[in-house]
């Protein structure tokens, strides 16, 4: 099932988890907010496959890392455990913030790359291809090792018998059908 990820109206239509992060996402007006940024809710959410702690995962493409800065902490930073941290990894910048709406624990995540190249949306692409080619057993497999507290990309990667750094195993999939 092909699914429009760019635009949170599928989770309307979705699990019941899902339904009620629409809901948070729409009264909350957050993607609305973050128009500017391209932001696209990724992660285990979209793909039905969050456990207890789950958070709700949005990155965003981020050019003025001070205007971003400036303008989330506005728009968020009266929430709960507000935190905002920059830092550079493999020379790229990156910014996270991160804070508690109603029950469910938010972090934005923002680069200078456009969302859909960011591998935080690539390897969703490719772990919603894998589930939907290993179907429900695989699924619950995933799920079992997330509860134990193994990471996504890892609990993939451990399933499927790749070696070497989990998030860069699945990346060769990107351009699978």
């Amino acid at each position: 099932m092909n699914i429009n990820y760019m635009n949170i109206e599928y989770l309307a239509e979705g699990t019941p988890i899902q339904k009620e992060v629409y809901q948070l996402l729409k009264l909350e007006r957050i993607m609305e907010q973050l128009e500017g940024y391209s932001p696209i809710l990724v992660g285990t959410i979209p793909l039905d496959i969050n456990v207890e702690g789950s958070d709700l995962d949005i990155i965003c493409e981020v050019s003025d890392f001070d205007s971003f800065e400036r303008y989330v902490e506005i728009k968020f930073g009266s929430y709960e455990g507000y935190t905002c941290i920059r830092r550079y990894v493999d020379g790229v910048q990156r910014i996270k913030v991160n804070f508690q709406c109603g029950r469910w624990p938010i972090e934005f995540f923002g680069q200078s790359i456009p969302t859909q190249e960011q591998n935080g949306y690539r390897h969703m692409i490719i772990e919603h291809k894998l589930l939907e080619l290993y179907g429900k057993q695989f699924k619950d497999r995933v799920r079992t090792l997330k509860q134990s507290g193994v990471k996504t990309e890892p609990a993939f990667a451990q399933i499927l018998g790749l070696e070497g750094d989990p998030y860069q195993a699945l990346l060769e999939y990107v351009d699978w059908k």
